[in-house]
């Protein structure tokens, strides 16, 4: 069987030292053909990491974020998805507005067959806030496995 090969035409921060983007509307999201046109597959990325500020307090937030998709004609090259999440660091926005924020900025630049994103929030005030966005249903015929992030239990 022949190796698929990528094209990386275009890429400007893949094998080059990158600073971390000042804003999320800065942050360049930058994309490869997909490999396997027509083959149905789901791609996840997990940030179990993710940082952003509370918009009021400036207080910082954190998530452990999965996003799963099943490409149309693009993936999304992940250097600079670590970046385009870690310019949100700075970045002060309430928990819902990041979390489809990236869903859809996705979305936009990979117009994917389907995504969804899970945001799973730690407490702040003592309440975790999970959000959740989506294109529509989980295609049929792709395996699409559960996110495997419990719910918050505290300590206990």
């Amino acid at each position: 069987m022949a190796e698929a090969t990528t094209d990386t035409t275009g890429l400007t921060l893949l094998g080059r030292p990158s600073g971390l983007p000042a804003s999320p509307e800065e942050a360049r999201l930058e994309r490869v053909p997909n490999p396997h046109p027509g083959t149905r597959y789901c791609v996840r990325f997990a940030a179990p990491e993710f940082t952003s500020l509370c918009p009021l307090t400036g207080q910082p937030d954190f998530a452990h974020l999965v996003i799963d998709y099943i490409p149309g004609d693009w993936l999304v090259e992940s250097k600079s998805l670590k970046l385009y999440l870690g310019s949100f660091r700075n970045h002060g926005a309430f928990h819902e507005a990041c979390t489809v924020a990236i869903g859809r900025r996705l979305v936009e630049e990979l117009a994917p067959e389907w995504l969804r994103i899970g945001g799973y929030w730690y407490p702040r005030g003592g309440i975790p806030i999970d959000v959740f966005y989506a294109t529509g249903p989980a295609p049929d015929g792709v395996w699409v496995p559960d996110q495997g992030v419990p719910g918050y239990r505290g300590r206990g």
